[in-house]
């Protein structure tokens, strides 16, 4: 953030103007609910008191766009994360239109964290289909996004490859994990990343299929993808060749390995059958993708 005044790197001390108190400590400026929650939250640093304040800002009316999304991950921090959820479903209403996006992505965390898995299918989905409709981002190529007190601009494509990464890990919690391979491939093939590389290989685990697995994992380990430096990609990518040899070696009978495959099958053709069904046309290339696999259950 520019802060103006106070900028200069004059050596004397009594040179230097302080920045004004709001920018400091990254308020926004003036006195009103909003602020005075805020205040509480990021300066006295009182959780529960400040949703106190960010729900006496919602009920006034106060910057409630802001208030409502605030307020949710605070409570999300305070493990009060079903509460929150109630919250945002309650009062999105009084939210201006260009907020809904991010209510919804504040939502799937929510939904996450409380392992509300079908809901956030549901909402995952619900959020692909306006990437198609092209309703995403009001309607914009990109949208600035935050972490960590950065900001940067997030692509449509980045978007999309981490809808259906969330998607992805939404599928392997209920161990359906042809419909998180099918997922994470298509992701790693909008916008790939180590990260995915390495749920990916976890499913193909899961379906024992090794040999798949392994590949995956190379490109890793040969640094091919963004974040295969990442201490934690390294740990992740340890592990699962640790399990890869573990499985290896312990002698699957085929015919068990062979009904799971039929089943997660099953399960992920009609997990994808709902999840395209509205654009037909477009649904074609994603079952071309999984048709080698038919060859597979055909012994």
């Amino acid at each position: 953030m520019n802060t103006g005044k106070g900028e200069k790197h004059h050596h004397h001390d009594h040179d230097h103007q302080e920045p004004p108190y709001h920018v400091i400590h990254k308020l926004p400026p003036g006195d009103s609910p909003y602020v005075r929650a805020k205040h509480v939250q990021l300066v006295q640093k009182d959780p529960e008191a400040a949703i106190v304040l960010f729900w006496k800002a919602i009920n006034a009316g106060d910057r409630v766009d802001s208030a409502l999304k605030d307020m949710a991950v605070v409570m999300k921090q305070q493990d009060r994360a079903e509460e929150a959820i109630e919250a945002i479903k309650s009062f999105r209403h009084r939210c201006s239109k260009q907020a809904q996006e991010s209510l919804d992505n504040v939502l799937i965390d929510l939904y996450k964290k409380c392992g509300r898995i079908e809901e956030q299918i549901e909402l995952l989905k619900q959020k692909l289909h306006m990437i198609y409709e092209g309703e995403a981002f009001n309607g914009k190529l990109t949208r600035t996004a935050r972490s960590h007190g950065r900001k940067f601009q997030v692509t449509i494509k980045q978007e999309t490859s981490r809808i259906l990464g969330n998607l992805g890990w939404a599928y392997m919690q209920q161990g359906s994990y042809l419909a998180a391979e099918v997922v994470y491939q298509k992701a790693q093939s909008i916008d790939p990343d180590a990260n995915k590389a390495c749920n990916l290989c976890l499913c193909l685990i899961k379906q024992a299929r090794y040999a798949a697995a392994h590949s995956v994992l190379d490109d890793v380990l040969q640094g091919k993808l963004a974040g295969s430096d990442d201490p934690k990609s390294r740990s992740r990518v340890k592990e699962l060749l640790h399990e890869l040899e573990a499985c290896q070696s312990s002698l699957l009978s085929p015919k068990s390995s062979e009904l799971c495959l039929e089943d997660a099958f099953v399960e992920g053709l009609d997990k994808l059958m709902s999840q395209w069904a509205p654009y037909r046309s477009r649904r074609l290339p994603i079952f071309e993708e999984i048709s080698p696999y038919r060859d597979q259950l055909a012994c």
